[in-house]
This record gives structure tokens, sequence and C-alpha cells, in this order.
């Protein structure tokens, strides 16, 4: 399993930009999906965008879509949550998860927000003026 550690999260106003990171560690890093979640105070957690190992597909949730992109660089073990346009829905804690793809197809078009198996410990967003 990998280790997972977010990073980036702070305080940003309405409109601006941020972009998280999420490093992990251990073996096989292309072979698993990673997937942002987040969650706000009071509020269950919610699915946000993923991202396949290799990168044939990414899928984000409807309120983020235009305004987020997911991206990663297997050479560094990274993937980045670039967010734009932000607004005070998207304040939260932001998590990555990683799941390890079960064969060939999935490794490379499929992410999902189920089964995950390891996950970081989040990084906080808060969006205000």
């Amino acid at each position: 399993q990998l280790q997972l550690v977010e990073s980036g999260g702070a305080l940003v106003q309405p409109g601006g930009s941020l972009t998280l990171s999420c490093v992990a560690s251990g073996p096989n890093f292309e072979e698993n999906s990673i997937s942002w979640f987040r969650q706000a105070p009071g509020k269950e957690r919610e699915a946000v965008s993923c991202i396949s190992g290799r990168v044939g597909y990414t899928f984000h949730r409807d309120s983020v879509r235009g305004r987020f992109t997911i991206s990663r660089d297997n050479n560094k073990n990274t993937v980045f949550l670039q967010m734009d346009g932000l607004n005070p829905e998207d304040s939260g804690t932001y998590y990555c998860a990683s799941r390890v793809a079960v064969d060939g197809r999935e490794l490379t078009w499929y992410c999902g927000f189920t089964d995950m198996e390891s996950w970081g410990k989040g990084t906080p967003v808060n969006v205000s003026s």
C-alpha cells in the first residue's frame, strides 16, 4: 500500500486558485488510481475528482467540473489538483486516497471513489473573504 501526504491547502479569497499536491511513497505508484475527497465541518465527506493510474481517464464531480483539473506525474509519485474559481462551498479538508488497479483496463481507463486502500491525513482549504 502507498503512504500519501497532501499539501497546498490554504486560506484563499473567493475567485482565487490553489494547487493541492498528493505525494505518495511506496511501490508501483502508477498502478494506483488516485482520488480526491473533501469534507466540510459538520458535513459528510464527498468525492471530488479522480485520475487513473496511467493518464487515460479523469473524472470531476459536477460542481467542480470546468474549475478543477487533476493531473499526475508518475516520475515524481505526485498527483495535483488545480482548483480555480474557488467559492466558499469548496472549503473543507481535502484528502487523497489510492486504489490499486485490478487489471490493465482499469489501470488506464478507470478511477472511482469506492474501495480506497490508502488515505492521507488531509490538507485544509478555506475559501473566505
